[in-house]
């Protein structure tokens, strides 16, 4: 196979875009489209115009983004160039020590859908075709080209459809709090994310809830996914998994404050100065560097960045990053098997934090908590936190928001960020429900 890129011409916003390719795969009974809206693979917005994502089974899950083609890069290809690849999610449940809890699950443990073409908007604002498929890709092209051109300004579709919230049991989440500092206290862990489920009835378009979302709070690894089984709308502002060659980064978001409006420092200041926060992040800096460790080329695990203070929709986030070199050979499935699910959303050590939430938290996590993400044998893999995430099913979207537990951590203060987490989610739902 050979990478095939083509410009064109247009200003046109993703969202818009991704509207129209939803409106063409209805109209031609195609299967939806697929995105990822943010900073993807050097600081794209990558669409699937039509993708049939499948799921797949639990022992097979990581191994599928390992069977990629080879491909041929033309001279003059941009190096941000993403061509196709597996689009898809891994749901937290993967590795649940409770077996995944299949009897309780409403959506697919995972699912992956292969496409050989997108369309990238790349920093600059400059939107391309791309494709790795054999034959000659230029009707392809125009056609999609010339949806691209005609997206901009075009009106959003129907959003109404948001019921009455179901709100979880705050008491439940209390004690869960409490339980999980008593077991720091016993030496059984140093920390672990404890988390609950907000529940919406909802009638409209998932696809509309993601691009107003996506548009409105601009999240820096935003994706959107759907099938038969319902549909995943990722508003995550953080990276899982980067790997581009043999390098591979992580971005651990841990320390959460309220951000009262774009001037907020004051509150930025406190996360800075607050030890529970600090210590929370450290830790999972540590859990990241050690996942990392186990598969990566000996001495190459570093921490490029540390404790920064970064403003995201509604609270301000303590973010650090990860980075090691990967030896020759090693494919994506053993880098996840080593890493997931993701150490922001679990506690260390991992497997006592894994066992502790799953006797701790009622509900299954679902897609909340796992990664949704693209694997391309062109751009490389790049998986979020399937953190601000909407998951759809059955006329219901549902979200977890959840904190990570440490000695010092209220019990109180822990469900009032919950609430502050869950706050513009439920935001989108009522406006968009409007």
């Amino acid at each position: 196979m050979r990478l095939v890129v083509r410009p064109l011409e247009s200003a046109a916003a993703a969202t818009d875009v991704l509207r129209a390719l939803e409106r063409r795969a209805s109209d031609r009974g195609l299967p939806p489209p697929a995105a990822l809206t943010g900073s993807w693979f050097g600081g794209s917005t990558v669409l699937v115009p039509s993708v049939r994502v499948l799921p797949v089974e639990p022992d097979t899950a990581f191994d599928v983004i390992d069977r990629q083609p080879e491909v041929t890069r033309e001279p003059g290809v941009p190096e941000d160039a993403v061509g196709g690849g597996w689009i898809g999610y891994l749901g937290y449940e993967l590795t649940d020590p409770a077996g995944a809890r299949p009897d309780r699950r409403r959506l697919p443990v995972a699912a992956w859908g292969w496409t050989d073409h997108v369309l990238r908007r790349d920093r600059r604002g400059q939107w391309w075709f791309e494709t790795i498929a054999e034959g000659e890709p230029r009707t392809l092209a125009e056609e999609l080209g010339a949806l691209v051109a005609e997206a901009a300004g075009r009106e959003a579709g129907n959003t109404a459809g948001a019921g009455t919230v179901v709100v979880p049991d705050a008491d439940r989440h209390r004690k869960s709090v409490r339980r999980c500092v008593e077991e720091i206290a016993d030496g059984e862990i140093f920390q672990a994310n404890i988390c609950s489920r907000f529940a919406v009835p909802f009638t409209g378009s998932p696809l509309e809830l993601f691009a107003t979302g996506s548009a409105r709070f601009d999240p820096a690894r935003a994706a959107y996914v759907a099938g038969d089984w319902g549909a995943v709308a990722s508003l995550s502002p953080e990276l899982f998994l980067a790997r581009h060659g043999r390098v591979v980064r992580s971005s651990p978001i841990k320390g959460t404050t309220p951000r009262r409006g774009p001037e907020d420092d004051h509150n930025a200041d406190v996360l800075r100065g607050s030890r529970k926060d600090i210590a929370e992040n450290v830790m999972i800096v540590d859990m990241s560097r050690n996942d990392l460790g186990r598969v990566a080329r000996t001495g190459t695990v570093t921490t490029p960045k540390l404790l920064r203070v970064e403003a995201h929709p509604g609270v301000w986030h303590l973010v650090s990053e990860v980075r090691a070199e990967l030896p020759p050979d090693t494919g994506d499935a053993e880098l996840l098997r080593a890493t997931f699910p993701p150490a922001s959303v679990t506690g260390a050590p991992k497997v006592r934090a894994l066992e502790i939430i799953s006797e701790l938290e009622s509900d299954p996590r679902e897609v909340y908590c796992g990664a949704v993400g693209m694997s391309s044998p062109v751009g490389g893999t790049e998986l979020n936190v399937a953190i601000r995430t909407l998951e759809y099913s059955a006329g219901e979207v549902a979200f977890g928001v959840g904190g990570g537990i440490t000695a010092d951590s209220d019990a109180t203060a822990e469900w009032q960020e919950c609430l502050t987490k869950a706050a513009p989610l439920l935001s989108l739902l009522e406006r968009t429900g409007e």
